[in-house]
């Protein structure tokens, strides 16, 4: 897709129309009945709340760089405007920073922002060399001065200044939600989308009954606003990180019906077929809970085999997904027992050929 970030709405609207008449011709072609597809549009500029810029040494001079795919050399860059306005205003002030203070600039070769819609920043300032104590020292004072959070990385070393996450507050349908977020785990760069894709998925679920599964949990995004409509959620993930983030926003949100397994799919699938037992389930009930509705979100890889196997078995299956490919392979085989009763596209990624799309199936 040759679209460059605009803010022509009518350049906007090519870019989505492609990646809708992509979608639904992936669908036809794979023999899948879709119901009538609700789209999701993005702000055309200022949406993405996380950025990673390469740090270009030029002239004397470190600048914000990024590379074109097959081209070594990378192009300097001034600003970025489909980042959030947050990052667009500290960019300039941290590249002054740097460049005035050679232990800030030595063989700094990489940086990371990730804003919030609650004006909270973080940046990562990765390098290619120890980060001691003058660093910090100097780290330290451009924090203080623009308010923000900073974490150093070089090869085997973390150093947090204060804190190494941002606290983002979304409202879904009336009622907000606080999420911890930590720096370099998984988040939606997209807040305005992931809104839209919550309060969807909401939708779909809000007359169910019984408890949910939920794979690939992450932080919490979606379990926190899923679990109103459940009596017990039980929900997995693989990253440790990941996991203590999931605790603490459903402790913040004051939600009390989630039991989270630091587990695989492949791993969880394993556990409920009884084919093997886990330590990091022996708490855990499986027998106690009356799963009705499966929740997956995977990679891009998609399902494999046996979580496929897996979700079939339940009544309801919500499904989103980072890849129309694999999400077509899957449900060539889910629906065969299920129907797909809703379906929807988010432009979670505008100006580039990235589709996020959701589907919400129940038993034929």
């Amino acid at each position: 897709m040759s679209y460059q970030p605009s803010d022509n709405p009518a350049d906007y609207q090519r870019q989505l129309d492609t990646k809708v008449d992509s979608l639904q011709r992936l669908m036809a072609e794979a023999g899948i009945a879709m119901p009538p597809l609700k789209v999701y549009p993005s702000r055309p500029l200022g949406f993405r709340m996380r950025a990673e810029f390469r740090v270009w040494h030029e002239w004397g001079k470190a600048h914000y760089a990024m590379n074109k795919p097959g081209e070594k050399r990378p192009y300097i860059i001034e600003d970025f405007p489909i980042g959030s306005a947050l990052i667009n205003q500290l960019m300039a002030p941290i590249m002054e920073a740097v460049n005035n203070s050679e232990i800030l600039s030595r063989k700094l070769f990489s940086m990371e922002f990730l804003t919030t819609t609650s004006d909270q920043a973080l940046v990562t300032l990765i390098y290619h060399r120890p980060l001691d104590k003058d660093w910090e020292n100097e780290a330290k004072t451009l924090q203080n001065q623009l308010n923000i959070a900073i974490v150093g990385r070089s090869r085997k070393q973390k150093l947090v200044l204060d804190r190494d996450y941002v606290t983002e507050t979304l409202e879904v349908d009336g009622k907000q939600y606080s999420y911890q977020q930590v720096e370099s785990s998984f988040t939606q760069p997209n807040a305005g989308i992931n809104r839209e894709m919550l309060s969807w998925a909401s939708g779909c679920l809000s007359a169910s009954a019984g408890d949910l599964i939920e794979l690939y949990c992450g932080n919490g995004n979606f379990t926190a606003v899923l679990a109103q409509h459940f009596d017990k959620v039980l929900a997995t993930e693989i990253s440790k990180v990941s996991v203590n983030s999931a605790l603490t926003n459903f402790a913040a949100n004051q939600i009390h019906n989630v039991t989270v397994a630091r587990l695989s799919s492949e791993e969880f699938t394993q556990a409920l077929n009884r084919q093997r037992d886990f330590r990091r389930l022996a708490e855990v009930d499986l027998d106690s809970f009356n799963f009705s509705t499966i929740f997956v979100d995977p990679p891009r890889a998609g399902l494999d085999s046996g979580t496929e196997k897996l979700v079939t078995g339940l009544d309801n299956i919500l499904y989103i997904s980072c890849n129309p490919t694999t999400l077509a392979a899957n449900l060539v085989e889910i629906t065969k027992t299920h129907k797909i009763v809703s379906a929807a596209l988010f432009d979670q990624f505008p100006w580039t050929q990235h589709i996020e799309s959701g589907v919400h199936l129940r038993r034929l």
